[in-house]
């Protein structure tokens, strides 16, 4: 077995500091610099054995550093006798690290020397989630001079590594339904990282929305013990995520979001919603524009395309990518449209696309739409026999059983390789298909299984690779994971080779082209291809 592809080991001390503890707003001269009165502050709860902040003290008398001294740190808490449970040892310069475990607020320090106390110090703010360099001068003030966001998650003796997920489980259930069968059984043929478990936490909600993208990634950021997430599934909730989980300085890998605007143009210009952090092992949409077009054009000779999507940035994309590279070839988008999500009646679309007399229809919709949409296309009395393209959204067992369904062509991932093996596990995707349906029952009804798999493996790879064990615990730097993830090159996972390029985009690029001809045939990994794109 091979996870480590790369020795780096990499470990940052930054310094960090909270302000509106509790409600009460910290003084310039307590905290150093105007910049960080005036950052804003996410509100955080986590579980109480963590170490939620870190705080790197330098203890002198005079400019002369103290060594061999406790520096210990209490909650202030009026009314209440100061308890003194974090505490750290200096070293030789002076300097000691500290891991607090409480919530926001006030703290007062003490040192001591052979058991005598040689200073003291109150109206220290600290919050959790930032790293925190704190000067404290013998008979003087306490000053932070520096602070962070904390970019080092230390995992103590016994803890397990902790990642998440944000799917959604109430708009797509199957394909997140499969996605966390996938990144469970990931986790567990990866086995222990450096002696830790890995923890997934319960599934967070994406809701295919940025409000769900908001909420979900403002969960995750709440727990400065997160080392990374994998998700969303919906591009829509990632334009929202994606900002926030990037100012957190964490790396969330996703296995099905396929907008541009979430990476770049494969051109080497960064998108509008590219965020630093953000990969995924789906194939930029681009692609599968560019495959569906020609297809289109070459394969079935269509000459005058329609072209319809809700307005999320998912369907948005694709019809743009289609409508470009169609148009590229020679073909002419005769008429475009847009629906509301959640709209059924299509009457008015429909009137449009058959005044335009469109030879095909490319609608690139999620299934609450994209049924719909299909039957009563098939039902109108003058685009009944128009050529129909959709994409992966509808590559869905519910979707391939309806009579709408039947010859609809689809382009989606290419079907996995049951040969091919993922170099962190030694799993081929023939033994890991097998195990997650004899582990969770059912059959393979998603076609991003695959893609979730080599997500998760690719994410426990790198902080594996990025992990460093000292005294019994671990520590991972975020920025170091990162910078790994973005140096992936060679990865063989079960989709095949996965390179990260500056801007996250981790997929093969390859794209299937699937004709639905045989009702009878609802699982979309036996759906016949017709023809295949790399690029």
């Amino acid at each position: 077995m091979l996870k480590n592809i790369r020795s780096i080991v990499v470990i940052a001390l930054a310094a960090g500091l909270m302000w509106n503890c509790g409600g009460e707003r910290v003084t310039q001269s307590e905290i150093g610099t105007e910049e960080q009165v005036v950052r804003p502050l996410s509100k955080l709860a986590v579980a109480h054995h963590k170490a939620q902040a870190m705080v790197m003290v330098t203890l002198h008398s005079d400019g002369t550093p103290v060594s061999g001294a406790t520096v210990a740190f209490s909650r202030s808490i009026a009314g209440q006798t100061p308890d003194y449970q974090w505490s750290g040892t200096t070293d030789d310069n002076g300097q000691a690290r500290v891991e607090i475990t409480s919530g926001n607020g006030y703290y007062q320090a003490r040192a001591s020397q052979d058991g005598v106390e040689i200073g003291s110090w109150s109206s220290i703010p600290i919050n959790t989630g930032y790293e925190v360099m704190l000067d404290l001068p013998i008979g003087r003030k306490a000053q932070v001079t520096g602070s962070s966001m904390r970019s080092l998650v230390t995992i103590g003796e016994g803890e397990a590594v902790q990642i998440r997920t944000v799917l959604a489980h109430i708009v797509v259930p199957t394909v997140a339904t499969w996605a966390r069968y996938s990144i469970e059984l990931a986790i567990r043929d990866f086995g222990l990282i450096h002696g830790h478990e890995v923890e997934l936490g319960e599934p967070i909600d994406g809701m295919c929305s940025p409000e769900g993208g908001r909420t979900s990634a403002e969960q995750v950021i709440a727990d400065p013990q997160v080392v990374g997430v994998i998700g969303t599934l919906c591009s829509g909730s990632a334009v929202a995520a994606s900002p926030l989980i990037s100012a957190a300085g964490l790396v969330m890998i996703s296995p099905t979001n396929t907008s541009p605007v979430l990476t770049s143009d494969l051109a080497g210009n960064a998108s509008p919603d590219y965020h630093p952090g953000y990969f995924r092992t789906a194939n930029n949409d681009l692609y599968q524009g560019q495959a569906a077009a020609e297809f289109a054009y070459n394969e079935l000779g269509l000459r005058r395309m329609a072209a319809i999507d809700d307005g999320d940035p998912y369907t948005m994309g694709l019809t743009i990518a289609f409508g470009n590279a169609f148009q590229a070839l020679g073909g002419v988008v005769a008429a475009t449209a847009r629906i509301e999500k959640g709209e059924t009646d299509m009457t008015d679309v429909l009137t449009e696309f058959a005044a335009a007399g469109p030879d095909g229809i490319y609608f690139p919709l999620f299934e609450s739409e994209g049924s719909p949409f299909a039957e009563q296309v098939r039902e109108h009395d003058i685009l009944k026999d128009a050529t129909l393209i959709t994409d992966a959204a509808l590559l869905l067992s519910q979707f391939l059983v309806t009579p709408q369904s039947e010859g609809i062509y689809f382009a989606g991932p290419e079907p996995v390789h049951g040969a091919n093996v993922n170099i962190a596990t030694d799993k081929n995707g023939d033994a890991v298909l097998a195990e997650i349906q004899s582990t969770y029952g059912g059959s393979h009804t998603s076609p991003f299984w695959a893609h979730s798999y080599d997500a998760a493996t690719l994410l426990l790879n790198a902080i594996e690779i990025v992990a460093r064990e000292d005294d019994g615990k671990l520590y991972v730097d975020r920025a170091a994971l990162r910078r790994e993830l973005h140096a992936t090159s060679g990865f063989q996972g079960l989709l095949g080779t996965l390179n990260c390029d500056e801007f996250g985009d981790c997929g093969t690029g390859r794209v299937n082209i699937y004709h639905h001809t045989d009702l009878n045939i609802t699982d979309p990994a036996q759906l016949p291809v017709v023809y295949r794109f790399s690029p």
